[in-house]
């Protein structure tokens, strides 16, 4: 098969996948783009969401004959697509490059190949290139502000419709995108990489958006999600708040990375730790006092320093072992910036399946493990087993004297109930998806222990605040801000039970 040269020359952006370059020459020339792809002869199937709709993010491979048809069909010199196109060039091993002369070309996911991938503005593109159209880009999560025209621009990996939130009512998202340059500068005079600092600092900040449902005086995000949304998130909060998280939180994300590379923060951790004269974490430790001033949040210092187990407390104590020159727990290292497993955010993707699978089969009672951090979620299946076990007990209770056997059969089911309820409430601190995944915002079964202490007024009130904070939720929202009817920012029972 002759290939002749494009009559139409089409540019590549800086960072665009190769998938989005073919799409586009297909859309300058009037073509479909399954069209133009039957030039090369492919390796692989397209990769597709779950619901059969192809993925934005997907990424092609070619080889030595396919890039040469690519850059005569484009119209462009091979040296200028390998400065565009991070994956220009890449190998792979369906894909050999010499192939008897044949284009042949493989399908990836393009976040395997060289990175997150999210969609470009279309004005931008419009405005480089001459034509409207979609384009799909590599982009790290630190650089999605399109601040010409006001865009946040969302990962392309997700099965949903938009594009990019609008952000022009949020000057402060695209002043935070400029500040991380300085924090960038900071980064690399203390000799960490940027992109680690950046990783802790958004796990940080998500563990706190995780845990903001609860926090009556948080103002400032509420007011953020609705203006992404539109306005108003109205009766889809729980979306909202996956696809506009990172959006949200971002000026938060670029203060914490800052503050994290400040010594004389370090310094305040040595301080809170008792420096020569080793002591239990306080409460209201200077730094993280410090800390929530420097997010525009006063009273986030208690909240933040009670949230053991977190990303936050891993980095102070590997600070505090470096001041001490002790070594790291087993199977860990004392880089502060390494970060956990664990400790990383669920990516919107991942979240909007899980949202989806829930919605398709509420109650399935197996879907919260996949939402509920690691570290509260052996907990509460250790809480779930000796549940079933004190159950299955019951089964050799069934004879002798009624009073015996009712007095027995009480206690098993008391102990069983406490077991669960001490699993829902060691889901407090992971948002309360176990809560929804089994069936509801009230306790299992709608089942209320007779030691709950019920408000006058139902909770209504505690419920209502947060409603107008943040919107009409899904009551898998709305209900974890109480937990048998307390208010998990108010009440000093649940400040200790979070304190372990």
């Amino acid at each position: 098969m002759t290939h002749h040269p494009g009559l139409l020359r089409t540019a590549p952006l800086h960072g665009e996948t190769t998938s989005s370059l073919i799409c586009r020459i297909a859309g300058r020339y009037g073509l479909e783009a399954t069209a133009l792809r039957s030039c090369w002869k492919w390796r692989s199937h397209q990769p597709r969401h779950d619901g059969g709709g192809a993925r934005a993010d997907a990424e092609v491979l070619l080889n030595t004959a396919g890039r040469q048809l690519l850059a005569g069909l484009c119209g462009v010199e091979d040296g200028v697509l390998a400065r565009a196109l991070p994956s220009w060039g890449r190998e792979d091993a369906k894909v050999p490059a010499a192939d008897a002369g044949e284009p042949v070309a493989a399908w990836r996911i393009g976040g395997a190949v060289a990175g997150p991938v999210a969609f470009g503005c279309r004005l931008c593109t419009a405005r480089r290139t001459g034509s409207a159209g979609r384009a799909v880009l590599y982009a790290p999560r630190w650089d999605r502000v399109c601040v010409r025209h006001g865009r946040w621009f969302l990962d392309a990996d997700a099965d949903q419709h938009h594009e990019h939130l609008d952000l022009r009512r949020l000057p402060e998202v695209g002043a935070a995108q400029r500040r991380w340059a300085g924090v960038v500068r900071r980064a690399v005079r203390a000799g960490a990489e940027p992109e680690r600092v950046f990783a802790l600092a958004q796990a940080v900040v998500a563990r706190w958006w995780e845990q903001a449902l609860h926090w009556e005086r948080e103002k400032v995000w509420p007011r953020r999600l609705h203006q992404v949304a539109g306005g108003d998130a109205g009766g889809d909060l729980e979306w909202w708040r996956i696809v506009g998280r990172d959006a949200v939180v971002f000026p938060e994300v670029v203060a914490v990375a800052d503050a994290l590379l400040d010594p004389g923060m370090a310094e305040l951790v040595w301080v809170d730790s008792g420096a020569g004269q080793p002591r239990v974490l306080p409460v209201d430790g200077l730094f993280c006092r410090r800390l929530g001033e420097r997010v525009g949040r006063e009273w986030l210092g208690p909240l933040a320093a009670a949230d053991h187990g977190g990303p936050l407390i891993a980095w102070m104590g590997s600070v505090i072992r470096l001041r001490r020159g002790a070594g790291g727990p087993p199977g860990y290292d004392n880089d502060p910036w390494w970060l956990r497993r664990e400790h990383q955010p669920v990516p919107m993707a991942g979240q909007l399946r899980v949202l989806g699978k829930e919605k398709k089969a509420p109650g399935s009672g197996t879907m919260w493990r996949a939402v509920v951090p690691a570290e509260q979620r052996m907990r509460i299946g250790s809480l779930l087993g000796s549940a079933e076990e004190q159950l299955l007990q019951l089964r050799g209770v069934q004879s002798g004297p009624t009073a015996e056997v009712a007095r027995q059969l009480l206690q098993g089911l008391g102990r069983s109930a406490g077991l669960v309820r001490g699993g829902l409430e060691a889901d407090r601190g992971g948002g309360g998806e176990l809560r929804g995944a089994v069936g509801g915002g009230g306790p299992v079964g709608g089942y209320v222990p007779r030691d709950t202490e019920e408000p006058a007024d139902g909770g209504r009130a505690g419920r209502g605040r947060l409603r107008a904070r943040w919107g009409p939720a899904h009551r898998l929202l709305a209900d974890t801000a109480l937990v048998c009817g307390r208010n998990p920012e108010n009440d000093e029972v649940c400040r200790r039970e979070r304190l372990g």
